[in-house]
């Protein structure tokens, strides 16, 4: 692949989904980084709907400001909730400790089930032994796949990082690149570290690491384009997440760089970046699937008995690469928010 070829530059802007409402956890429920909580409708629930009494599952992620990654997994939470009669309380944060508050506000509801995130395992232990010992069970997803069984979880949803980032810097061989930045938007989050070292692993040529500050966007672009400047010889910028791959296309315009943009995670801007050339291709890991089984499995299991993976291995949701060959497909069911 020709390497040299410069990119016209476009912009983007990420996305801010409107999210059906969930009332919030009652002791301070309103986190920091929520998102919008209009209601919203999928028009992807289920025709049919449980019979089974209402059950109230509790879904705690470290969602920060703008990240629409999120609104994707709470649309598939949403639509499991509204098959299995469950009522859904969404709470985030990108703080651990706040995180781990919102779980034990959702034991002290007594609620029927929690389904949890673990950017940040070590801080989440002991609340998430307190739901076991209380009798609630708990549900990993996204983030921490090497910690949710020793945490004591039953089942985990998402992707194993590290292997996405071995499939990514393959990928990266075959397209040619030399030298590529790994752009982490959360310093010491488990899951982002084993994506760049996953990448780093396979990929033949020259990778670092680039640590931005993800909730600021402007100092997350001119963190990148200053580093671009700096290195002339940067082909590849891997981001993390769909907004810092279209902030990134701009880096690239504003440094007069000519290196190509590669990501993790998906949104329907991307999927048009994808078409249009901007960005090579996205690792998709499905996080509508993320939020749907983890609440579809907590009801499984109070009302069937049912553990999925059978409470040893993980249930994998991707990784998926999306690119020009697969994306005008993929698009379709973007533009509808899940995937």
């Amino acid at each position: 692949m020709d390497r040299t070829s410069r990119r016209r530059p476009r912009r983007y802007a990420a996305i801010a989904a409107a999210t059906a409402a969930a009332a919030l956890l009652a002791a301070g429920c309103s986190s920091s980084s929520g998102g919008k909580q209009a209601e919203e409708d999928s028009g992807t629930a289920s025709a049919g709907k449980a019979s089974t009494p209402r059950m109230t599952v509790a879904l705690v992620t470290h969602q920060a400001p703008g990240d629409t990654f999120w609104d994707i997994v709470r649309k598939g939470a949403e639509a499991a909730a509204a098959k299995d009669n469950v009522k859904l309380i969404y709470s985030s944060d990108p703080n651990a400790g706040t995180q781990a508050n919102f779980v034990q506000n959702a034991i002290d509801q007594k609620v029927d089930g929690i389904a949890v995130t673990l950017a940040k395992p070590d801080a989440m232990k002991d609340v998430v032994a307190k739901a076991t010992k209380a009798g609630i069970p708990v549900v990993g997803l996204n983030s921490g796949v090497d910690d949710w069984k020793s945490l004591g979880l039953m089942e985990y949803f998402g992707q194993d990082e590290g292997v996405a980032g071995e499939a990514l810097g393959n990928k990266l061989n075959e397209t040619g690149a030399k030298n590529a930045v790994c752009v982490i938007q959360e310093q010491g989050h488990v899951g982002l570290e084993a994506r760049c070292a996953g990448v780093k692993k396979t990929f033949k040529g020259k990778t670092e690491n680039l640590y931005v500050n993800g909730t600021d966007m402007p100092s997350v672009k001119s963190t990148i384009t200053a580093k671009l400047k700096q290195d002339s010889s940067i082909d590849e910028v891997v981001t993390l997440g769909a907004p810092f791959a279209l902030t990134a296309v701009q880096s690239v315009s504003d440094a007069g760089s000519e290196a190509k943009v590669a990501t993790f995670d998906l949104n329907k801007e991307l999927t048009s970046a994808i078409k249009d050339g901007d960005i090579e291709f996205a690792v998709d890991q499905q996080p509508y699937l993320q939020g749907y089984l983890a609440v579809d499995s907590l009801w499984l299991y109070k009302n069937n008995g049912n553990y999925m993976g059978g409470g040893e291995a993980p249930v994998l949701t991707g990784p998926a690469f999306v690119d020009k060959s697969n994306v005008d497909t993929v698009a379709e069911f973007a533009a509808k928010g899940t995937r």
